[in-house]
């Protein structure tokens, strides 16, 4: 029958080529998700990692095999000195990321150029049955390669990708603070070489939020599957919360992540404060960030560094192999980040059965609902501290409402959110991109169950027409 793969074909995992010049299992954001992600896929198909030199190292130490499991892409002539330059331009602390981002646009073309210089002629030879790039993770650096794929008929898939999230107008002096001057034209990004042309010749747009999903200009948007980018390795996060709040002691609060405007440890404090002057809740900074003198300074203020009122610590960077145990010592995550993309920090307090209170906006939002957890609505400064401030006194006032939220938390990142669940997700977009099945997979929107499957065919699949094809840490994407 035409387009029917032979058994042999059938039979065997699917090949795919992975993209992620961020992956490296010893650090945190980005490229702790494109390497996670990829190792997680090792294990459903035949693969090949390609990355940027500077990982070549922590992969060798992860125990991989250069040239057998990954291929390390020497592009620091470029690389390199444009790294410098935008991090002059954004300033320390980790700020500036749109404009860090923005550097890529010059970078990053060369990495994929580099990448199919190398693997071109084994691309063309049939020796991998897709391409799929997993990172960068923003929707603004286009691809070359989705284009030289469609060209020698292999499907290219893309992502996950995140970004774009709107800067709420109501916090556009954290904006400036941010030094996030550049995210006023970030739309700009669609007049790059290449912005039509990768999202046309991508078979399958993985799409890590409803709100890339929605940029996703229409007439690719049946192409896309929603897949948040983050979830949590079983391994690192194995502690459990145990604990239960006894009549009169204080609930346990928790922040994780950097010290800077957007994310809110200062609003947490504010928030707080009354309850930790009175013993109802003490609260635990984990993170560090230019921002730190001034909650250091806020802390004072409120009277909650020393003496009856004290109960505000602030512990620094954790690190990231140790945070589960630290986590599980506490009951809450408040996370008042106003403006966050992929939320993996609550994925990581859910999965040791930690309750968390976020922002109804953006990433977070899209991994928490009433029976997980408290979503705050947003709204001006003032507004989102009083609001917050009502949460934390509802929780204060009946902790034993935390504990069924607490294993609802824990199911619902067992069942979604690990490394495995994620590449058995996407295993089955690849068996879709390499015509094992005939139809794209539907994974659900946020928190709502995927439509029901379509009865099995009667015939075997055919591969996806050649008419078919279309087309990163934290920070503007």
């Amino acid at each position: 029958m035409p387009g029917e793969i032979p058994p042999s074909q059938a039979d065997r995992p699917v090949r795919a080529l992975l993209i992620a010049e961020q992956a490296n299992p010893e650090q945190v954001s980005v490229p702790l998700v494109g390497w996670s992600l990829a190792r997680a896929l090792a294990q459903v198909a035949d693969v090949h990692l390609v990355t940027q030199v500077r990982n070549r190292d922590a992969a060798l130490r992860a125990g991989l095999t250069e040239g057998r499991d990954f291929t390390a892409i020497d592009s620091e002539r470029l690389a390199a000195p444009v790294h410098r330059i935008s991090k002059r331009l954004g300033g320390r602390g980790g700020k500036g990321w749109t404009t860090r981002m923005a550097s890529k646009a010059i970078s990053y073309p060369y990495f994929e150029r580099l990448v199919w210089k190398r693997f071109g002629a084994a691309i063309r030879a049939g020796e991998y049955d897709l391409v799929h790039r997993i990172t960068p993770l923003s929707p603004t650096l286009p691809s070359s390669l989705a284009r030289r794929c469609k060209r020698v008929g292999v499907p290219f898939v893309w992502g996950p990708i995140n970004g774009g999230v709107a800067w709420p107008q109501a916090f556009d002096a954290a904006r400036r603070a941010e030094r996030e001057w550049l995210s006023y034209f970030r739309s700009a990004y669609k007049l790059l070489p290449g912005y039509r042309s990768t999202r046309a010749n991508s078979h399958t747009i993985l799409v890590g939020s409803t709100a890339t999903r929605d940029q996703v200009p229409a007439r690719y948007r049946d192409r896309c599957v929603y897949l948040p980018e983050n979830a949590i390795d079983p391994d690192r996060f194995a502690a459990r919360r145990t604990r239960r709040v006894a009549p009169g002691e204080p609930v346990r609060l928790v922040f994780v992540g950097r010290l800077v405007p957007y994310k809110g440890a200062d609003m947490l404090v504010e928030a707080a404060a009354e309850l930790v002057r009175a013993g109802r809740a003490r609260v635990t900074v984990i993170g560090d960030g230019p921002d730190r003198p001034k909650l250091e300074t806020l802390i004072e203020h409120h009277g909650l560094a020393r003496g009856p009122g004290a109960g505000v610590h602030l512990a620094g960077w954790v690190d990231h192999a140790s945070l589960s145990a630290v986590l599980a010592e506490q009951d809450v995550l408040a996370f008042p980040s106003i403006r966050e993309f992929g939320g993996g920090v609550v994925l990581e307090a859910m999965a040791v059965g930690l309750v968390p209170v976020v922002v109804d906006y953006a990433g977070p939002a899209e991994l928490v609902d009433e029976t997980t957890g408290y979503k705050v609505p947003l709204g001006p400064r003032p507004v989102l501290v009083d609001r917050l401030r009502r949460v934390l006194g509802e929780i204060a006032d009946a902790p034993a409402a935390l504990e069924p939220k607490s294993a609802a938390a824990l199911r619902q990142v067992q069942a979604n959110y690990t490394w495995p669940a994620k590449a058995r997700q996407v295993a089955e977009v690849y068996a879709h991109a390499a015509g094992r099945r005939p139809d794209r997979p539907d994974f659900g929107t946020p928190l709502t169950p995927p439509p029901p499957a379509a009865p099995a065919p009667d015939m075997p699949p055919t591969p996806t027409p050649p008419n078919e094809a279309v087309s990163t840490p934290g920070g503007d994407r």
